[in-house]
């Protein structure tokens, strides 16, 4: 496969949409129903809240997730996937089957020492 990062590439402007360590984990968070930022802050160990208070901005910014405010008090914030951002749920689903495949391959690697 030829390398790019032309920002014409198909694939770089994927992958800046999605790379990372934490946006496809914020993606798995939100596929199955909306959260509210400390949700998602219990949900995913280890991320900083800084660091997911900038990843949702950017999955904002690429329409990927919707921001919904509710008008009470306190205020209640609640994050979903947006119709866009559900399409990536499919092809996260084959790269999660691909992961399994390459944990058993390295749960058989271990047993065999």
């Amino acid at each position: 496969m030829k390398t790019c990062s032309n920002p014409l590439c198909p694939l770089t402007q994927a992958l800046t949409v999605i790379g990372g360590k934490w946006k496809p984990v914020i993606i798995y968070q939100l596929y199955r129903s909306s959260k509210r930022f400390g949700q998602l802050d219990v949900a995913i160990p280890g991320i900083s809240r800084k660091v997911l208070t900038s990843q949702l901005n950017e999955l904002l910014s690429d329409q990927l997730i919707s921001r919904q405010a509710y008008n009470e008090s306190p205020p209640r914030v609640e994050y979903q996937l947006t119709d866009k951002g559900k399409e990536l749920i499919p092809i996260f689903s084959s790269i999660a089957d691909w992961g399994g495949y390459l944990v058993e391959e390295y749960k058989l690697d271990l047993a065999k020492g």
